[in-house]
C-alpha cells in the first residue's frame, strides 16, 4: 500500500511538473454595450460543450437573481432565459465555485441560455474549465452540452454585474474565428490518445469519438485535405525507484517510458506496462501504415482493437495485437522492428519522439489532459464528438478552400441562399458571385467554361477574355428580329462591348438602329433609291443600271459584263505568259544540268571523242 501511494504521488508530482507550460484556449470576448464597457476581452473556452469554431455569436447577459452558481436546477427557481421570440440569445453569467463547470453549462442549457459565461471567484490568470474525472452524475449529461462556456475574470464579471445592477444592458460578441488558425487548404491535427479502455467515462468517450469519427477522418485523408498523426502520452520513472516492483509494473525499457495501472490496483488486472505496449502497438500500426503511404488504416486497426481485444474480456494482449494486425495485412517485421524490446535497457526511438512531441511548442501547450486534439498546432477545447470536431477542422481551412462536407447543411449555414448573400448575381444566365464558405461568405467573381469574371464582386462582374461571348454574350447587348441576330460582343477582344456596323449606342445596354437613308451615309449616288432596314439598308438604282454598295454607285450591266470580260482575257493572258515561262525556264535548266552532268563524267571516265585521239596518239608512237 505504501508503494503504491508513492508511485502516485510521484505520478501527480510529474504530471504537475507538465501543467506549468499549460496554454489556456481562448475566444475574443467583446462588449458592444453599455459605453463604459465596450472593450475586446479575452475568455477561456471550456473543454465541453460546443464552441463555435470559425463563427460568431451575439447575446445579452443576464445574471439570475437566484442560484447565481447554477449548481441547481433553474426549474427549482422557476427561471427560465429563454428569450421571446425576436430577442437576442441569453448569455447566463454565473459564479464560479460549489459544484462542477459542467454542472452549471448543464443547468444554464436547460433554462433557455445560447452560452454560459463562469465568472473567477478569485484573482488569478484564467485557466481552461475541464470535466471532472470520476462523476457518475455528470456522465449523464456530459455528451448532451451543446452551448458553448467561457469562463471570464473575476474583474469582468464584477463590472458585468455592477453594470446589470444599474440597470444597463450588457450586450456581449463571443467570437471564435480566430480561435484556431487558418493558414491553408490543409488542416493538420493531431489526436492524444489512450489504449487503455478500463478509465471510465474519458475512455469510452474517446472510444466512442474514434469510433465515430473514423469514416470521416480517412475520407479527408484519402483526399489529401488533413494530415492526421496520433500520440500517445508516456511518463518516466524516477532514476531512484526504477528498480521498485511499482516501476517495473507499470515502465517498459528500464522504468523509461510509463502509465498508471488501468484499475489502479497493482495486485491484480493488467499493469501500466501493458497499456505502454499496446500504445506502443498502435503508434507503430501508424508509422508502418503511413510509410505504405496509408495512414488512414490506422482508425482501422484501433477500432478493431477495441472490439476484439477489451481488457473486460481479458483479450488486451500481444496475442491479440498481432491477429488484428495480421488480419489487416500490416508487414510484421516491419511491426516487430518498429515495436523493439520492451525489456532492453535502451531508449525506443518511437516511445522517446512521443515524450518529445508531449511538451508544448509555438502556440500549443503542453499536452497534460487526454484525451486532447490538437488542430492546426492550437489545443481543441469543447465537447469530444463528430460534429463538433468536424466543425472545428473546417474552421482551420483557408476561406474558400474547404472540402465539400464543411458546406453541408449539418455543418454550416449557407448564407448565399439569402438574398443571394448580397453579391453580385445574373439570374438570367444563372451566375452568382456569392461563395459559400464555413465561415460565411464571400463575395466573389466567378471563374465560368473557362472565362473569368472580374469585378468588386458586389456590384458588378464582367464577363473578360476570348470566349467571354459565349456566357451572356460578355455582358454585352444582343438582340434577335426577322431571323437576323446582331451582337456587340466581340470575341477577338478580352473586354468592353461596340455595337455592330449598321448599330450606334453604348454597346452594353443598347444599340440602336441607324438609318443610313435619312442620315444620308450611304445609297447617295444618283439614280439611286434606298431603303433602310434593320442593321443594314437596300439599295437599287434605276433601270438597268447596278448598284455598286463599295463604291456607292450605279454602273450598267453591259459595263459590268464587258468589265467582267476584260479580266477574264486579262487572267487569261497572265495564264498564257506563266506557263510559257516555266516552259523556257524548265528548257534552260535542263539545258545546264546536262552541261554539268558532261562536266562531271568528264573528270572520271573518257568520252567518245577523247578515246578516238588517245587511241591516235598511241598509233603515231608504233
Amino acid at each position: 500500500m505504501e508503494g503504491k501511494l508513492l508511485f502516485s504521488v510521484l505520478l501527480t508530482f510529474l504530471l504537475q511538473l507538465a501543467s506549468a507550460k499549460f496554454n489556456v484556449e481562448k475566444s475574443s470576448l467583446r462588449v458592444t454595450s453599455p459605453e463604459s464597457l465596450k472593450d475586446v476581452y479575452g475568455s477561456a473556452i471550456g473543454n465541453f460543450g460546443v464552441p463555435k469554431y470559425g463563427g460568431t455569436l451575439n447575446g445579452g447577459v443576464v445574471y439570475p437573481k437566484s442560484n447565481q452558481k447554477a449548481c441547481k436546477s433553474f426549474d427549482e427557481f422557476d427561471l427560465s432565459f429563454k428569450p421571446k421570440p425576436g430577442g437576442l440569445p441569453v448569455f447566463l453569467l454565473v459564479d464560479r465555485g460549489d459544484c462542477y463547470f459542467t454542472t452549471k453549462a448543464w443547468n444554464a442549457q436547460n433554462a433557455g441560455a445560447a452560452a454560459v459565461l463562469v465568472s473567477d471567484d478569485r484573482v488569478e490568470p484564467l485557466i481552461t474549465m475541464d470535466t471532472p474525472e470520476e462523476d457518475a452524475s455528470s456522465e449523464k449529461f456530459l455528451n448532451n452540452i451543446t452551448i458553448p462556456s467561457a469562463l471570464i475574470t473575476k474583474r469582468l464579471g464584477d463590472s458585468l454585474k455592477k453594470a446589470l445592477d444599474n440597470g444597463e444592458m450588457v450586450n456581449v460578441y463571443l467570437d471564435w474565428r480566430e480561435s484556431l488558425p487558418h493558414p491553408d487548404e490543409r488542416v493538420e491535427y493531431e489526436f492524444w490518445t489512450n489504449s487503455n479502455d478500463e478509465c471510465g467515462p474519458k475512455c469510452d468517450m474517446q472510444m466512442d469519438f474514434v469510433r465515430d469519427f473514423k469514416g470521416m477522418a480517412q475520407v479527408l485523408e484519402k483526399k489529401g485535405y488533413t494530415q492526421f498523426t496520433p500520440h500517445y502520452i508516456t511518463w518516466y520513472c524516477p532514476e531512484a525507484f526504477v528498480l521498485s516492483k511499482q516501476c517495473k509494473s507499470q515502465c517498459i525499457n528500464h522504468g523509461r517510458y510509463c502509465a498508471p495501472d488501468p484499475e489502479q490496483d497493482f495486485s491484480s488486472g493488467y499493469d501500466g506496462r501493458d497499456v505502454v505496449i499496446q500504445n506502443l502497438y498502435q503508434l507503430c500500426a501508424f508509422r508502418v501504415a503511413n510509410e505504405s503511404h496509408k495512414p488512414w488504416v490506422w482508425w482501422d486497426y484501433v477500432t478493431d482493437f477495441a472490439a476484439r481485444c477489451p481488457m473486460k474480456d481479458k483479450k488486451y494482449t500481444t496475442e491479440c495485437a498481432d491477429q488484428v494486425l495480421k488480419s489487416l495485412g500490416f508487414d510484421q517485421k516491419k511491426m516487430s522492428d518498429c515495436i523493439g524490446d520492451p525489456e532492453a535497457d535502451t531508449n525506443n526511438p518511437v516511445l522517446k519522439a512521443e515524450q518529445d512531441a508531449q511538451v508544448g511548442k509555438g502556440d500549443r501547450g503542453d499536452v497534460t489532459i487526454l484525451p486532447t486534439l490538437v488542430i492546426n498546432n492550437r489545443q481543441y477545447r469543447g465537447k469530444l464528438a463528430k460534429s463538433a470536431v468536424l466543425k472545428a477542422i473546417c474552421s482551420g481551412f483557408e476561406e474558400t478552400t474547404e472540402p465539400s462536407v464543411c458546406l453541408s447543411t449539418d455543418v454550416q449555414t449557407n448564407e448565399c441562399l439569402d438574398n443571394n448573400g448580397g453579391c453580385w448575381q445574373d439570374k438570367a444566365a444563372n451566375i452568382t458571385a456569392c461563395k459559400d464558405t464555413f465561415r460565411g461568405r464571400v463575395c466573389e467573381c466567378p471563374a465560368l467554361q473557362g472565362v473569368k469574371f472580374v469585378g468588386d464582386g458586389y456590384t458588378e462582374c464582367k464577363a473578360s477574355g476570348t470566349g467571354r461571348c459565349a456566357i451572356s454574350n460578355g455582358g454585352c447587348w444582343n438582340a434577335t428580329k426577322d431571323g437576323k441576330t446582331y451582337s456587340a460582343c466581340l470575341n477577338e477582344k478580352s473586354e468592353g462591348c461596340k455595337c455592330p456596323s449598321g448599330f450606334k449606342g453604348d454597346g452594353v445596354n443598347k444599340c440602336e438602329d441607324v438609318d443610313e437613308c435619312k442620315e444620308k451615309t450611304a445609297c447617295q449616288c444618283q439614280n439611286c433609291q434606298c431603303q433602310n432596314t434593320w442593321g443594314s439598308y437596300e439599295c437599287t438604282c434605276s433601270g438597268s443600271l447596278l448598284y455598286m454598295r463599295e463604291h456607292d454607285t450605279c454602273i450598267s450591266k453591259e459595263a459590268a459584263k464587258v468589265g467582267w470580260g476584260f479580266l477574264w482575257v486579262i487572267f487569261l493572258g497572265l495564264a498564257v505568259a506563266a506557263a510559257g515561262g516555266y516552259a523556257v525556264y524548265k528548257y534552260r535548266l535542263r539545258s545546264y544540268m546536262d552541261s554539268e552532268i558532261r562536266a562531271i563524267m568528264a573528270q572520271y571516265m573518257p568520252l567518245e571523242n577523247q578515246g578516238e585521239a588517245a587511241n591516235r596518239v598511241q598509233h603515231a608512237d608504233i
